[in-house]
């Protein structure tokens, strides 16, 4: 089990090249309001953290995911499931 903590370091890795306005991430941080991603950062993000996690994040869970700590806990929840 890897430790959410972990998880969430790992996620604020992957989006930093994404952060074009230097957001302090939180785990309530939107990925579409604060941060202004469209959809096509979105789906770039999105293939990043399946490779680095080794996961598929399915459309419909994508379409759930709306902040950075939605997206934690469903790393963890994929994670686990292996």
């Amino acid at each position: 089990m890897t430790d959410r903590q972990t998880i969430f370091d790992t996620v604020a890795a992957q989006i930093e090249p994404f952060n074009k306005k230097g957001i302090a991430l939180t785990e309530a941080t939107s990925f579409q309001s604060d941060l202004e991603w469209d959809s096509l950062t979105v789906m770039d993000f999105v293939a990043a953290i399946e490779d680095e996690f080794d996961i598929i994040i399915t459309m419909n869970m994508q379409a759930e995911i709306e902040t950075v700590g939605q997206l934690v806990d469903a790393v963890a929840k994929l994670k686990d499931a292996q």
